[in-house]
Order: C-alpha cells, then structure tokens, then sequence
C-alpha cells in the first residue's frame, strides 16, 4: 500500500457544444498546417521532377550522339 493517497478533483465535464467547438478548431489548425506542409512538398516535388527531366532528356541526347558516332 502507498503511503499517501493523491486526492484530485474529479475532472470537469464540459457541454457538448463546448467540446464540438473546441474539437473543430484543433481540427482546422491541424488542417491549416497540414496544407501549408503539403504545398511546401510540391514545390520541392516539381523542381525535383523537372531536374529528372532535364537529366533524363540529357542522357537520351548522349545516347544517341554515341550511337551515332559508333555506326
């Protein structure tokens, strides 16, 4: 047995349109930060893409100059 008990009030129950009013507006701020990292990631996506577009478009052109040559 413990040698002290730790008395706390019992928790406070809140109405309904409280805890609805509260939930909603964690809920929005999540969503705002969510989208705000989500259009952060594509813009960091597209310039990726592009730059494997450029590499890709390079090697094709390489390619074809060495087979070229090697005919």
């Amino acid at each position: 047995m413990s040698r002290r008990t730790l008395i706390r009030p019992p928790p406070r129950e809140e109405p309904d349109a409280l805890q609805r009013s509260r939930r909603r507006q964690k809920l929005q701020t999540c969503l705002e930060q969510e989208r705000t990292a989500l259009a952060r990631w594509q813009s960091r996506l597209k310039r990726a893409f592009n730059a494997c577009q450029k590499h890709q478009a390079r090697i094709a052109r390489y390619e074809k100059q060495l087979a070229r040559l090697e005919e």
